[in-house]
């Protein structure tokens, strides 16, 4: 080629040094403190075959080592990841975002074309000021409702995990855990996932990643509205720590006037109610699984009528309409107890209701203790018991005293 890295270098010119790949949050790892090594003009695009400079690091532990693929002059021109390939904005592949947006892709495959494509294209970077990216990707509308719902609004640090080792599989591996690949079992060679082309996710056909993404799509639920006519109210989840009432109301004013907006902390929700049915249905409409506030997707459902509330939370239900699971091994639910105190029959000996009242409620005789009776725990110990009543004491009759006395007499 012209470009070749070892010959024809008088085109050097149009070769790529840059300080810092473009990478998306995936890719770069939740390290923060990565480290990179760099090597200039190491290899060529796999798209234009540019030699450009390679980046390579460890996005974390466990992780595999990974490398920018292709140039930035590539990368900006689809607003792409260097390494995945992975819109920068949406986390999607090519084939999904320009099929929500209906771009077609007008790009040349030819290799003296593509030189002569990518040439212009810095030329319309360079001049412009970076905020957009270039060609009629920059040009185009704002992003469609199915285009929002399957957006990524975290990262996916599962696809950084290493690769399978084919020595386990044969059974063959003798590292055991100091292994740097996954021991575990592939998937099925056929699952359409397992052939994957980077000029294809570049160009954005026959990915079978967007594939599977716009079939999902097709399924995506849509939330029906309630027969109940006077429900106004909305409930918001997913708002986490942070989100302020006045961020709601910053996005669903624009639907209609607000009543009410209830934040609960402790379930991290809300429950905005609005004054018109017709504002309500309005922002379900625009606002149901497409609702992204501060890089946080909200679910978004109806809310229930006050009185429905009540009876399904006593059904199994909750107030915010999930099901609530039975906790095993809790007994079952006491019978309710009597209207009024007076009613309640003194059933000490549980006795068939069949028998007599006069016989249920017969009335214990008062346990009062006899006169000079002492309980057992408080009775001194090593003396004798005390006498019956009535009876007159002597000390001279203590049988202690009265074996005294015989010894006594014994020895006169």
């Amino acid at each position: 080629m012209a470009t070749s890295l070892g010959s024809n270098t008088y085109n050097r010119q149009n070769w790529e040094d840059s300080d810092f790949p473009i990478l998306c949050q995936t890719c770069l790892g939740e390290n923060p403190y990565i480290r990179m090594t760099k090597e200039k003009y190491g290899k060529e695009c796999k798209i234009c075959a540019r030699p450009f400079t390679v980046f390579r690091w460890c996005p974390g532990v466990r992780m595999r080592f990974k490398k920018t693929e292709v140039c930035q002059t590539c990368s900006k021109m689809k607003n792409v990841c260097q390494t995945c390939l992975l819109d920068l904005e949406y986390g999607l592949p090519i084939q999904v975002r320009d099929t929500s947006l209906s771009i077609r892709d007008d790009m040349p495959r030819s290799d003296v074309n593509k030189e002569y494509y990518a040439q212009n294209m810095e030329r319309q970077i360079q001049n412009s000021d970076g905020t957009r990216p270039p060609g009629i990707l920059g040009k185009s509308q704002n992003p469609s409702d199915m285009l929002i719902k399957l957006a990524r609004t975290t990262p996916y640090y599962k696809r950084n995990r290493p690769h399978i080792c084919s020595f386990w599989v044969k059974g063959e591996c003798k590292r055991g855990e100091e292994c740097p690949y996954r021991h575990e079992k592939p998937t099925d060679p056929e699952d359409p996932l397992a052939d994957q082309n980077i000029k294809d996710r570049y160009y954005g056909i026959n990915d079978p990643v967007a594939d599977k993404l716009l079939k999902r799509a097709s399924t995506i639920p849509r939330l029906e509205l309630p027969e109940d006519k006077s429900i106004t109210t909305l409930y918001i989840g997913g708002l986490g720590e942070n989100l302020t009432d006045s961020e709601l109301r910053n996005h669903f004013y624009q639907f209609g006037e607000i009543r009410t907006i209830t934040l609960v902390e402790r379930q991290q929700c809300a429950f905005v109610q609005f004054a018109t049915r017709q504002g309500a249905e309005l922002a379900v409409e625009k606002s149901f699984n497409k609702l992204i506030i501060n890089g946080l997707r909200l679910v978004v459902k109806w809310g229930r009528a006050q009185a429905a509330r009540g009876q399904e939370a006593t059904d199994g239900f909750s107030e915010m309409g999930t099901r609530l699971q039975p906790v095993p091994g809790l007994p079952t639910a006491l019978p309710p107890p009597p209207a009024l105190e007076e009613e309640a029959s003194a059933n000490y000996f549980n006795l068939d209701p069949s028998v007599s009242p006069a016989l249920m409620n017969i009335s214990l005789p008062p346990n009062t203790p006899a006169p000079g009776f002492v309980p057992p725990m408080f009775q001194p110990v090593g003396l004798p018991p005390p006498p019956p009543p009535g009876h007159i004491h002597y000390p001279s009759q203590d049988p202690q005293r009265m074996g005294a006395h015989a010894a006594v007499r014994h020895s006169d």
